[in-house]
Parts: C-alpha cells; sequence; structure tokens
C-alpha cells in the first residue's frame, strides 16, 4: 500500500496536513506495539512493521522534499539511491559560488547581517524551486521534476549549513 492510501489522501502534492495528522494518530493508536503485547508473536512483528511503516509514511509525507521524491520513486525515479549528476553546470557554478559565500560570513565585519541577507535570498529560491516542482508533479512532468528535485536538495543542504553557522554564531555571543 502506498503511503497516500494509507493517509487516505490523494497521490498529488499538495496535502492536507491536518488530515495527515489525524490519520498519522489514528493509525499510531490501532498499531501501537503495546496494543499487542498479550498477542502471538506473528501479531506482534506484524504490528511493529505496521507501526514501522504509518512511521516511515508519516515522516516522507510530512516533509516537503521527501514527499516529491517518493511521488517521484513512484513513477520509477530512485532519487535518494541515484548516482545521478547534475548537468546543470549554471546552477551548480551557483552552487559553488553560494558556498563560498557562506563560508565567507563567518569572517565577515558583521556576520549576523551578511547571514540574514543570505538566508533571505537562499529562501526565496528555495520558495521558486518548490513553486516550479509543486507546478511539474501536478503537471506529471516527472523528468522535469525530478530535475528541480535534484536542484532543491543542493539549496535545502545549503539551508541546513545556514543552520548551522546561525547556532555557532549565537554560541560565539
Amino acid at each position: 500500500m502506498d503511503y497516500f492510501t494509507l493517509f487516505g489522501l490523494p497521490a498529488r502534492y499538495a496535502i492536507n496536513r491536518e488530515q495527515l495528522v489525524t490519520r498519522y494518530q489514528e493509525l499510531q493508536r490501532q498499531f501501537h506495539p503495546d496494543r499487542f503485547a498479550n498477542q502471538p508473536e506473528r501479531e506482534k512483528t506484524l504490528a511493529l512493521q505496521q507501526a514501522a511503516m504509518i512511521n516511515d509514511g508519516y515522516q516522507t509525507l510530512k516533509h516537503p522534499l521527501k514527499r516529491a521524491e517518493y511521488m517521484l520513486s513512484q513513477q520509477g525515479f530512485d532519487l535518494s539511491n541515484e548516482q545521478h549528476t547534475m548537468q546543470d553546470t549554471a546552477f551548480l557554478m551557483q552552487q559553488l559560488e553560494l558556498r563560498e559565500e557562506l563560508d565567507a560570513i563567518e569572517h565577515h565585519v558583521s556576520p549576523e547581517m551578511a547571514l540574514n541577507g543570505f538566508s533571505s535570498r537562499l529562501n526565496k529560491m528555495i520558495k521558486t524551486r518548490s513553486e516550479q516542482m509543486e507546478q511539474q508533479l501536478n503537471a506529471a512532468e516527472w523528468s522535469i521534476a525530478a530535475d528541480t528535485v535534484r536542484k532543491l536538495r543542493f539549496l535545502d543542504k545549503l539551508q541546513q549549513q545556514v543552520e548551522q553557522l546561525e547556532e555557532r554564531l549565537l554560541d560565539d555571543c
């Protein structure tokens, strides 16, 4: 059973988060391993497997990038295990420049201000790419959406590095 069906959601990118959370809680109660403590081993094992699938499905669908990757995997694009190299050299050059800029921020005269500006620009890039991805997924443009997801992965990783730098700067205060 696919995750969308498991949670009673239509198989599209935009989801009802409230419905996801509500159904997740219902399924968790129904298949919680404690409810099967006095059952035979086979029943306990099945409940554990079901609980694991429910947790995995919830984590996948609640995170926008993971949800997109999951939708693409259902169309034969396994982005989590691929060794696909990015062909868009302009995008790769932009990523190198952004990483260099982020590395330099720590030594900036006013690192907090520089990081805020960088973070704001990065958030706009992520928002633009996310909107593109959603349109591509809705239009079933799978290979184009896969390329956009690959680019969003770069931006997501860069966002994580921004957050790590924010924490370091806060610790230094």
